[in-house]
């Protein structure tokens, strides 16, 4: 399709929703997935998911945390879902969800129950791609497709690993949020405190390393003052009893939340953390699904839960692990370190949540990632959640396409 058409088409396309829209009912046309693309960027966690419709309409969504997520896509479930409409988003994630064979062929370990991984991930690329391009065909914003907002705005918070960064940015952009990395000053200190120097996870620390931590913890507290959330991150590096021991002695720079202290493989130790402290246990990103976040809320070993949507399942089936949180009073306040399209695809779901707490919003002011989207308002710590069609964000094509690694197609 020429650029000609692809316009003539665009305009046609308007004028129904308008005429639609006065007539009081929706005459959006039928529509049909023709192809469904994603591709890979040189230094980018994040893998940008493209679904091509018969008509010229499209919708773009995100995944990450995963190497071969693009593949499945591309070699799989694309060409898989070819011929469907793409506004059958619940009977799309089913069919990809469970056992049934599609046209195209499902790898036989895409299963229902399968867990996470590169498929889930690959899964959720899609999905999102399918509410933006619901909302474009419909002419709403995403939101209003899920039942419409809470809230107009959300709020966020940033990172940092340095006091001094930390108090200026709070400063100049208003944030009430900072989330820092404990595991990075153990990661510092290891080689000379440690018991094991080359250890990098499951760490049992010395009383060294300990006081290292609540040193630095003390620190962040001091520059940032008793009204600005503080968040910890230990990326699953600490066994049970280190954890325990940290949460203990940083009690007292009340800290928001202390973020997955123990892996999230299990579930029974997570609790023991909780029960052991005054703060907060958050856990949620490297946990797939409704299905697995069940144990944590039934068991409730956690405060506070932080799914993924660009590799839990996707934005519908945060929506629904969000209601199941609910029903046990434990808030979400989801992971967000994809780029802008994947942030604010997430806060369009967060408007819609009783239980939203607050939102990650990781690489602020960092200009690889500000390049390759366009932007949301944002003031004195809140994203607008925005009004157009879709998730209101795109993808700057021509800087996409200048990062592409070798071999994978353009969007």
């Amino acid at each position: 399709m020429n650029r000609r058409t692809f316009f003539k088409r665009l305009v046609a396309y308007n004028a129904l929703l308008l005429d639609a829209r006065a007539q009081g009912t929706s005459r959006a046309p039928k529509l049909k997935i023709r192809e469904i693309r994603a591709t890979r960027m040189k230094g980018f966690n994040s893998r940008f998911v493209r679904v091509y419709t018969d008509q010229g309409l499209t919708g773009t969504g995100e995944t990450l945390d995963t190497v071969g997520a693009e593949d499945i896509i591309n070699k799989f479930l694309g060409p898989g879902l070819a011929g469907r409409d793409p506004l059958d988003i619940e009977a799309i994630y089913f069919d990809m969800y469970s056992w049934r064979q599609v046209p195209g062929g499902i790898p036989p370990v895409f299963m229902r129950g399968a867990g996470g991984g590169p498929y889930i991930a690959a899964l959720s690329g899609i999905e999102m791609a399918l509410w933006d391009l619901a909302g474009k065909a419909l002419g709403l914003p995403v939101y209003r497709l899920m039942g419409g907002r809470i809230r107009n705005k959300v709020p966020v918070y940033f990172h940092s690993g340095d006091p001094k960064d930390a108090a200026n940015l709070v400063k100049s952009s208003g944030v009430r949020g900072i989330k820092t990395g404990i595991d990075s000053v153990t990661d510092r200190d290891n080689q000379t405190r440690g018991w094991d120097p080359g250890k990098i996870w499951n760490w049992t620390l010395t009383n060294g390393q300990i006081d290292d931590i609540v040193k630095h913890v003390a620190s962040m507290r001091e520059a940032l003052g008793p009204d600005i959330a503080l968040m910890l991150e230990c990326h699953t590096r600490y066994d049970t009893e280190s954890a325990i021991q940290i949460a203990k002695l940083v009690e007292p720079y009340r800290p928001t939340w202390m973020e997955e202290p123990v892996p999230s493989d299990n579930v029974d130790a997570m609790a023991t953390v909780r029960a052991h402290t005054r703060i907060p246990i958050a856990c949620g990103e490297n946990v797939y699904s409704r299905f697995g976040f069940r144990p944590f809320l039934e068991k409730q070993a956690v405060s506070i839960i932080q799914p993924d949507m660009a590799k839990c399942g996707g934005l519908w089936e945060g929506r629904k692990i969000a209601a199941m949180a609910e029903v046990y009073h434990i808030p979400i306040a989801p992971h967000g370190v994809a780029t802008t399209l994947g942030k604010v695809a997430y806060a369009h779901v967060c408007s819609t949540v009783p239980n939203f707490m607050i939102l990650e919003w990781a690489h602020y002011g960092q200009k690889p990632y500000d390049e390759v989207t366009t932007a949301p308002e944002y003031s004195a710590g809140f994203v607008q959640v925005p009004d157009t069609p879709g998730i209101g964000i795109e993808v700057r094509e021509e800087v996409v396409n200048q990062r592409l690694e070798p071999g994978y197609p353009s969007i």
